[in-house]
């Protein structure tokens, strides 16, 4: 065995055929490179994307072909703005550079707004709701929290599932924050500047509520007066009715009055508080 490989290595017709292997495939890949790929790809070919928004769909259908580019309509939505049949968006955007055959996909307005059917989104994670609500053309509007046990879990919606109405009415969210299984101390905030009490509430769990400002003499802006329930403990996640000192008298002319940090403030809270 030894023998045969000694043979073959000391033979010139051995290196001759590795050296042209190695020739041919380096003129494979120049080849490949240089003139196969090119032409699969339309490597040097660009086509500017003509602006088609405004145009009728068959007005833009001629333009695009003349471009020799395709199209394929994405959507159809109703804008009083341009008349039926009437181009409202592109992509890829006019102006930029696309390859030949590429495919623009256009969305186009319609005399009336289509009609969708409320998807059921009580109980899916907040996420999977907005993706959810997206894919049937609605819009996700407000997105407000309260106290219950799944975070991010979705409790209700503004349009009930399985209502009929037009593509794009706004569904708002109530979402869950994962607060609302445990009893927490109220911690003393009277005297507290508001943005500071907030944030001691906060650290327990609580929210601030209603915001009622008093005028006081003797205390300076922005500091709690009192606050409600006059509780110990109360759930977790409730929110607390402020009372915060505001001037006495003695806005000034361009003054806009009390400052409030909002980072912490939820919607009143209507339920009856435990």
């Amino acid at each position: 065995m030894w023998s045969l490989i000694k043979i073959i290595l000391r033979s010139k017709k051995f290196y001759i055929t590795i050296g042209a292997l190695i020739v041919a495939g380096a003129l494979f890949l120049v080849v490949l490179n240089n003139y196969i790929m090119p032409a699969y790809t339309n490597y040097d070919e660009g086509i500017t994307v003509p602006d088609v928004s405004e145009l009728s769909l068959k007005e833009a259908e001629q333009r695009l072909k003349a471009c020799d580019l395709r199209y394929e309509v994405a959507d159809r939505r109703a804008n009083s703005a341009y008349p039926a049949n009437y181009v409202v968006d592109q992509t890829p955007s006019a102006t930029e550079i696309v390859k030949p055959e590429r495919k623009i996909y256009l969305t186009v307005n319609t005399a009336t707004n289509p009609k969708v059917t409320v998807p059921e989104v009580v109980n899916l994670s907040k996420r999977n709701a907005e993706i959810q609500l997206q894919n049937y053309g609605l819009k996700v509007g407000t997105i407000s929290f309260e106290s219950s046990r799944f975070k991010n879990s979705v409790l209700r919606q503004s349009v009930k599932a399985g209502k009929i109405v037009p593509k794009g009415t706004v569904v708002d969210l109530a979402v869950s924050d994962g607060l609302g299984e445990k009893m927490v101390t109220i911690p003393n905030i009277k005297g507290l500047r508001l943005s500071e009490a907030q944030q001691k509430l906060q650290k327990v769990g609580l929210r601030v509520g209603e915001i009622r400002f008093k005028p006081s003499k003797k205390v300076d802006a922005n500091v709690i007066l009192d606050y409600q329930p006059h509780k110990a403990q109360i759930v977790e996640g409730k929110s607390l009715k402020l009372v915060v000192s505001e001037r006495y008298n003695m806005k000034e002319e361009n003054e806009s009055g009390a400052i409030i940090d909002t980072t912490n403030v939820a919607a009143p809270d209507t339920t009856n508080n435990q």
